[in-house]
């Protein structure tokens, strides 16, 4: 049981990290907000940018040393850099729903994002199917670059 704690533990650290003019996608029914966000704890900084096929992606473009070092732990030699959301899709409740690597575990999770505002995001990780989820809620930091 300790290891499924740790393991939420660790996925809800990065599905919250989970990141042009426009702040929203365009498209009807679109809520995913680009741009980058922090976690709770302001340890880790995701750029999230549409990466072809409607889909979006997130990597990291800033995380402190104790993340950092975490990542390492895990078997994953560079944080920064590194594609943590992949392949987010749109689904027709307005949540985006996608993929997840935990560098701390070194395992690809499924994970859904909502952004209630421009400024919010909604995160939670699935350890199997959708048992065992954590979620998080994660600030914008700055708007993407197209």
């Amino acid at each position: 049981m300790r290891a499924i704690k740790l393991a939420l533990a660790a996925l809800a650290a990065v599905v919250g990290l989970a990141c042009g003019a426009p702040a929203f996608a365009e498209g009807p029914g679109d809520s995913f907000t680009y741009g980058v966000w922090r976690n709770p704890k302001n340890t880790v900084h995701l750029e999230i940018k549409p990466c072809g096929g409607g889909q979006a992606c997130g990597k990291v473009v800033w995380a402190n040393s104790d993340a950092q070092a975490d990542a390492r732990k895990g078997g994953t030699p560079s944080l920064i850099g590194l594609q943590l959301l992949r392949d987010f899709e749109l689904q027709k409740n307005g949540s985006w729903r996608g993929k997840v690597f935990v560098p701390d575990l070194n395992m690809v999770l499924t994970g859904t994002a909502d952004f209630p505002d421009a400024t919010t995001m909604k995160a939670k990780g699935c350890l199997v199917g959708r048992l065992f989820c954590k979620s998080q809620t994660w600030k914008r930091i700055d708007i993407a670059a197209g």
